[in-house]
């Protein structure tokens, strides 16, 4: 496995909206070895294709490994991997979180969002699932589809936050790909 690059604010990959994924080979398994290297060294809590450059539907996620407060992780991993997923219902309460993402270092905003959906996916091997998640990882999955259809969190914000948000947004299509500390603070998507 090998560690990728976190594609950041600004690149193009970022604002696609990503193929379905028809082939599920060793190249799959590698790209998602691949990616969940990459989000657990950057301490993130998912990770989508799109934000490693690679623009098919595919997002992986651990939403238990790092702790509420932000604190040391945990040793035990609990990597769910989806592929080709959609939401199939989603709840009519919501909530709104502060969200973060790896592909916006530094930067966080309130979203709303519903607090429970039923996803369909497939596995690595094809087979087709759908199941009901709840909280954080609702969250996170909803969030990481956005990756898929080329939306970040901050065009979910309303008009005037993301307008106190564009310095730094800015900020970040102007800072060298190399020199972006991508590690997240907290829980980052």
């Amino acid at each position: 496995m090998a560690s990728l690059q976190i594609k950041i604010y600004g690149d193009d990959c970022l604002k696609r909206a990503s193929r379905p994924v028809e082939t599920f080979d060793g190249d799959l398994r590698r790209l998602v070895g691949d990616m969940a290297e990459t989000m657990y060294q950057a301490r993130g809590i998912g990770l989508a294709a799109p934000q490693v450059g690679e623009n098919v539907r595919l997002l992986i996620l651990d939403v238990d490994w790092i702790s509420e407060e932000g604190g040391e992780p945990k040793e035990e991993r609990n990597l769910k991997v989806l592929i080709n997923p959609a939401l199939a219902w989603e709840s009519v309460e919501d909530s709104s979180v502060m969200e973060g993402c790896l592909s916006l270092p530094g930067i966080e905003g309130e979203v709303y969002r519903p607090v429970a959906v039923n996803i369909r996916y497939q596995d690595e091997s094809g087979q087709q699932h759908e199941r009901r998640v709840e909280g954080m990882e609702a969250r996170c999955v909803q969030h990481e589809i956005d990756h898929l259809d080329g939306v970040l969190f901050v065009d979910r914000m309303p008009r005037m936050r993301r307008r106190l948000l564009a310095g730094k947004l800015n900020a970040l299509k102007k800072t060298p790909r190399s020199d972006t500390n991508v590690s997240a603070q907290g829980k980052a998507f």
